[in-house]
């Protein structure tokens, strides 16, 4: 890794119910997300262009991917304004813990959620 490379190159949420969650994400976010079986893991990808160099990832439900509250989170990409998002989450069964603050006015706005899987994520957007 250098300062020309992207710190993050792929993500993944457990999910213990990957219909659920997918509705989940489909419904906060307004994209479709394919579905794909791998071994013995079942995935649904976030929309992406591999064209782009941009991080991207996935929901997945196996054996080794548990949800939690704890340890790292995720900020998703709420551009332009979080607020459309989040006033998505509890409706599509998902829970509110703290609402869009602002970071600073340079580094934008933050929110943290649960989804129905109880993972613990944020947030994101510029303004």
């Amino acid at each position: 890794m250098d300062n020309k490379s992207n710190s993050l190159n792929w993500f993944e949420i457990a999910v213990s119910d990957i219909d659920r969650a997918q509705k989940f994400y489909e419904v906060v976010f307004d994209i479709s997300m394919e579905r794909s079986d791998m071994e013995q893991m079942q995935m649904a990808f976030f929309p992406f262009d591999p064209t782009s160099g941009k991080a991207t990832g996935a929901i997945v439900q196996s054996t080794m991917h548990l949800p939690s509250q704890e340890g790292v989170i995720i900020y998703l990409n709420a551009n332009p304004n979080l607020e459309i998002a989040l006033a998505k989450i509890e409706g599509a069964g998902g829970k509110v813990l703290i609402p869009k603050t602002q970071i600073t006015e340079e580094h934008g706005y933050m929110a943290f959620f649960t989804d129905t899987e109880g993972n613990k994520l944020a947030l994101h957007s510029q303004a």
